[in-house]
């Protein structure tokens, strides 16, 4: 499937309002301008890559409203200090020459900020040249590897997020806790644009450190979760919890300094690590689904315990991340949700 790349945005011209509208005039042409703060882009990723698998593993499902996939196209809206930027993102060359082309609506002139956060989210800048080598030497490894050949290991914009993330999935189906957290960004969380069709970015700790409990349980989140949400965010914004900085500390002292939180347990510590902190070393051992894919792809008999998961996954270190992200892809496909006809990007591209 060839992607294109889009088309020069060209700025509108609107018509002088008439004097009798004016105050209305006034109002539509700073709506207008906001959504006219347009820039267009290119990201050039460490090869290979490919959008498509990233992004799905790090939207999971079709339900997510916050990370929106087509099949084509990448959109969402990020929160910045200097406003919102709403981006879509698509791969217009192939898996190993990539270019990625980035349209980008709202704000101030963020590239610079959503160029920092899409190497972030979408692994843009990682070397995976040593997995693919140690893929290569293994008989049990390398399919897999080399049929979601492309992938990049996917982290949330922010710890912050990627923590409440964890809160919302905790002992709920996955389909479930994306459903909380659709309503989360829908209700607290703001958009870069006034168009109706706007993606809402996720909420950040102040948007959420006024709230009271209430307010979470009333769009569906338990006492306990909707406590814990705003008892995180509150520290955030009072400074007695540093969340992006624990990428200073080795995964033990993460695990530790996160398990002390109310709410916070070894689970939801490790999906930080990973999805947060970007540890490629770490697979949420206490994740059943990933257990789940994990066994009958060793050929185990489940279920499997925290220890078993970690000493299965041994001779594949510091890469057991990617084996998590490279077995959630198959299980997707497996559900039907992954189109894995268009692996390689058709055209002149390579």
């Amino acid at each position: 499937m060839t992607m294109k790349s889009p088309e020069p945005l060209r700025h509108r011209t609107w018509p002088r309002p008439e004097p009798g509208r004016a105050l209305e005039a006034r109002r539509a042409r700073s709506h207008t301008r906001r959504d006219l703060r347009r820039s267009a882009f290119s990201i050039h990723p460490v090869s290979p890559f490919r959008l498509d698998l990233s992004v799905w593993a790090l939207r999971r499902r079709q339900g997510n409203a916050i990370d929106v996939w087509d099949g084509e196209s990448y959109r969402r809206a990020l929160a910045f200090t200097d406003g919102v930027a709403e981006i879509s993102v698509t791969q217009a060359r192939g898996p190993e020459s990539p270019r990625l082309a980035v349209d980008l609506a709202g704000g101030r002139s963020l590239d610079k900020d959503v160029t920092a956060s899409l190497e972030r989210m979408l692994g843009l800048r990682v070397d995976l040249s040593s997995f693919y080598d140690m893929a290569a030497a293994d008989s049990l490894l390398g399919p897999v590897v080399a049929r979601f050949r492309g992938l990049k290991p996917p982290r949330f914009p922010t710890v912050f997020e990627s923590l409440l993330s964890a809160v919302a999935n905790q002992q709920l189906s996955l389909e479930a806790g994306l459903s909380l957290l659709n309503r989360l960004a829908a209700v607290h969380g703001k958009t870069a644009t006034t168009r109706p069709n706007s993606v809402h970015a996720f909420p950040g700790p102040r948007e959420l450190a006024t709230l009271e409990p209430r307010a979470l349980a009333d769009i569906g989140f338990s006492r306990r979760k909707a406590a814990t949400i705003i008892e995180v965010s509150r520290s955030v914004v009072a400074g007695r919890l540093d969340v992006e900085g624990l990428d200073r500390f080795d995964d033990d002292e993460v695990v530790s300094r996160l398990t002390s939180l109310t709410g916070i347990g070894r689970w939801s510590a490790e999906y930080v690590l990973l999805r947060g902190l970007g540890r490629l070393n770490v697979f949420p051992g206490d994740d059943v689904g990933a257990r789940n894919n994990l066994a009958p792809w060793l050929g185990l008999v489940p279920p499997l315990d925290y220890d078993a998961v970690k000493r299965a996954l041994d001779r594949w270190q510091p890469y057991a991340g990617m084996i998590y992200f490279h077995l959630l892809l198959g299980r997707l496909e497996a559900m039907g949700k992954l189109d894995t006809q268009h692996a390689l990007l058709s055209g002149p591209h390579d």
